[in-house]
């Protein structure tokens, strides 16, 4: 990474490593199964020096997670001019979509991904509030965006809330539908082709209002 210094660039490879070797070892045996001397072993660090990096293991098996919180709030803050945050986020998601990207769960043996977390609780109850927090922090753009409160009425200020909510929807069908597709046996290719059209059927249901709400004033 550009302007990186050497201590950065070590921390940030450990960090790498671990996570890698816990990976490979939840896959393996599973998420219940595999503890935190078992992945300091295996990825030949201290105990000590594992919890450095991250606070738990659910944190190990969902290393981006702070990517995925911020995905919807940076989609929305780095909106083009003339552009809602709906828009925005469609344009966003389309665009994960036709790349084939991971960062949407697009990439072929991403269900033994799944099925880890499916086999734990405690996944499974952390991908939701990641879910809950990635809403939240949208809220609070689109709130800050819209002015106070006070200023702007009763049914304004609950406007963000809402469309927050709506659009924290969309990725998480979009995202759904991805990992059935590849439960289900299909190629990562072919779900990016169908997620697609999930998205257009998506479009084509919302209101006038969500995909105007927040529209970024034109350049002048």
């Amino acid at each position: 990474m550009a302007g990186e210094g050497l201590r950065e660039r070590k921390k940030r490879q450990t960090r790498q490593h671990i996570s890698d070797i816990a990976t490979g070892l939840f896959l393996e045996h599973g998420f219940v199964t595999v503890t935190i001397a078992d992945i300091a072993s295996a990825a030949d660090v201290s105990v000590n020096t594992v919890y450095n990096y991250f606070g738990s293991k659910e944190e190990l098996f969902l290393d981006r997670e702070d990517d995925a919180v911020e995905w919807l709030a940076s989609a929305v803050r780095g909106r083009r001019a003339g552009e809602s945050p709906a828009v925005a986020v469609l344009r966003a998601l389309r665009a994960e979509v036709v790349a084939v990207s991971p960062r949407v769960g697009l990439i072929d043996g991403y269900e033994r991904f799944m099925r880890v977390i499916e086999e734990s609780q405690a996944l499974r109850s952390r991908v939701f509030d990641m879910r809950r927090r990635a809403i939240d922090l949208l809220t609070d753009v689109l709130t800050e965006e819209a002015g106070e409160a006070e200023e702007a009425g009763e049914e304004s200020a609950l406007l963000p809330a809402l469309v927050a909510g709506q659009l924290g929807w969309i990725q998480a069908h979009v995202v759904e539908h991805i990992q059935r597709e590849l439960v289900a046996g299909r190629t990562a290719a072919e779900t990016s082709r169908s997620a697609l059209v999930v998205l257009d059927a998506i479009e084509g249901m919302l209101s006038d209002r969500l995909l105007e709400y927040g529209t970024r004033p034109a350049a002048v």
